[in-house]
């Protein structure tokens, strides 16, 4: 008798864990696409049979016609918004209702991942945002400029100073050690090279804490993600004590010698310091004759104006920001870069004119890239874009109901959706990016997409690559120059070939949480026989 009750008992479990919530959008009158139970919609993910980017892209695809769809990632129900005006709606217009992403990090175990910008909610996040915002001007970019151009400077020079007319390169591995690079003179104040220098500690720290595959780092990923209060119970932590005191110590060292020295650098560190000290007054004249970064550039929101900064903006709150940017300037950027480059080598008609362009731009310039003469490329712009487009770094965005809300229906087919306080939500960027809808031919690589005469059609809300409203990546000029500079370096100097280690056309990696190519990104830089440099 006992036996029975504990196989009923279990037998309910089972059902209320894995099987009930699954039914969560049919019980709302929400169109969902079958899960399995426990696992959601995401089985092939796990078992390794399908990337996540693609997973993502298909997921929208589930839904033709409609302006959202219910999917679930393991138990957890996620609303597909699909529908650029619904988009708009939620992001910004009803933006007091929706403030927050879904985050896997506590800020109180763990508050150097969960106190960086992304994680924070609600107020504090408000504070923070309207902290940094300041940091990110196009003006204090142009100050910022000359640490990331010397960087992609000495990154090319590496290869121009080797002897062989076709250098083979794995793109991955060598953009993240310019990004590395870049954000570590920016963010954390200090100079390294991880082109000569490969295993330098800097490097070797930012690869441990921004891997995400592998069995573990996958298996705590998914952990934290379903059971994040029996994580945060047993201490769990996604990132090693050694790491993260590592970079607490380059902050705090780099802060003390500033301020004991009075050193002024303009790098991040320096930004941040001068937001600690209170309010920044830019002159708006000077910001508005600025050039912008591009068309991908998001623009901050007008909304967090009314906010102010934080009252106490301490070390350890600097050290989670810099980490935060080494995140997105570590991998998001150099997963940029390796989609855009594998472009540039299969379509070399694009390749050669932007080349020519950069030639034009690098003789009126007399060798010398400025701010302003990288930002007036115009067919530059439309390059990254159209790689941001096809290969969007992030394939999406959340946001968490902080409000009750109702989605009216619009369609003959749609009911009310009232969402409660705490039910999440999904921007599929990938979807957006390749729905034929909005962008015809969406696996053509086409950078006319984004010409004078072309994107003024490009339906607002379907171009995400740096996200949507008030929350969108802060980050946005700076991941741009970044792209902007090393192309412009790289072809200047090479030509990008396929070798025969080349994966044409390629195939996205079942076994990364990140967007990345299966067997790596192998392709040469072959040695353009004339006097540029």
């Amino acid at each position: 008798m006992i036996w029975l009750i504990l196989v009923t008992v279990l037998a309910f479990l089972l059902w209320y864990v894995g099987v009930r919530p699954m039914n969560y959008f049919a019980n709302m009158g929400v169109k969902q696409h079958r899960p399995w139970p426990f696992f959601g919609n995401q089985l092939k993910v796990i078992l390794r049979q399908q990337s996540f980017v693609d997973f993502l892209e298909e997921t929208y695809n589930y839904f033709p016609g409609s302006r959202y769809g219910g999917v679930y990632q393991f138990s957890i129900p996620l609303l597909y918004i699909r529908d650029p005006d619904l988009v708009r709606q939620i992001a910004i217009k009803d933006f007091d209702h929706f403030t927050d992403h879904r985050t896997l990090f506590d800020i109180e175990s763990d508050p150097l991942i969960g106190g960086n910008l992304f994680s924070l909610k609600g107020q504090k996040w408000r504070e923070m945002r309207a902290t940094l915002s300041g940091s990110f001007t196009s003006s204090k970019m142009k100050n910022m400029f000359y640490l990331i151009n010397e960087a992609a400077e000495n990154f090319v020079d590496y290869f121009i100073d080797k002897k062989e007319d076709v250098v083979e390169v794995e793109l991955k591995d060598s953009f993240t050690r310019y990004t590395n690079d870049v954000i570590a003179t920016t963010a954390f104040g200090i100079k390294v090279d991880s082109i000569k220098d490969p295993e330098n500690e800097f490097y070797m720290m930012g690869k441990k804490i921004t891997n995400v595959t592998g069995i573990i780092p996958t298996l705590k990923f998914f952990g934290i993600l379903i059971m994040p209060k029996l994580f945060k119970l047993l201490k769990i932590r996604f990132f090693s004590k050694e790491i993260l005191k590592f970079f607490v110590n380059i902050i705090d060292q780099t802060i003390k010698l500033r301020e004991e020295g009075g050193i002024v650098r303009t790098d991040m560190i320096n930004q941040m310091l001068e937001a600690r000290k209170g309010p920044t007054h830019d002159a708006k004249p000077q910001e508005e004759i600025m050039l912008d970064s591009g068309f991908a550039t998001v623009k901050e929101s007008a909304h967090l104006s009314k906010f102010k900064q934080l009252k106490n903006f301490t070390n350890d709150d600097m050290t989670a920001q810099a980490l935060v940017f080494f995140f997105a300037g570590f991998d998001s950027v150099s997963t940029a870069l390796c989609f855009g480059t594998y472009e540039l080598a299969v379509n070399k008609d694009v390749q050669d004119k932007l080349r020519e362009e950069i030639r034009e731009v690098h003789e009126l310039n007399n060798g010398k890239l400025t701010y302003e003469s990288l930002l007036k490329m115009k067919y530059m712009d439309m390059v990254v874009s159209e790689a941001l487009r096809k290969w969007p770094p992030a394939g999406g965005s959340d946001r968490v109901v902080t409000q009750p809300y109702t989605i009216e229906p619009v369609n003959p087919d749609e009911s009310p959706v009232h969402l409660k306080v705490g039910d999440s939500l999904f921007f599929s960027t990938i979807g957006f990016h390749r729905d034929p809808a909005y962008y015809p031919n969406p696996l053509k690589f086409d950078p006319e997409r984004f010409s004078d005469e072309n994107k003024g059609s490009i339906i607002p809300y379907t171009y995400l690559p740096f996200g949507v409203g008030p929350r969108n990546c802060i980050g946005s000029r700076f991941a741009l120059l970044e792209i902007k500079a090393i192309f412009y370096h790289l072809l200047l100097n090479f030509e990008i070939v396929p070798t025969k280690a080349s994966k044409i056309p390629l195939k996205l990696s079942v076994h990364s949480l990140n967007p990345a190519a299966e067997g790596g990104f192998w392709f040469g830089l072959k040695r353009i026989s004339n006097d540029v440099k």
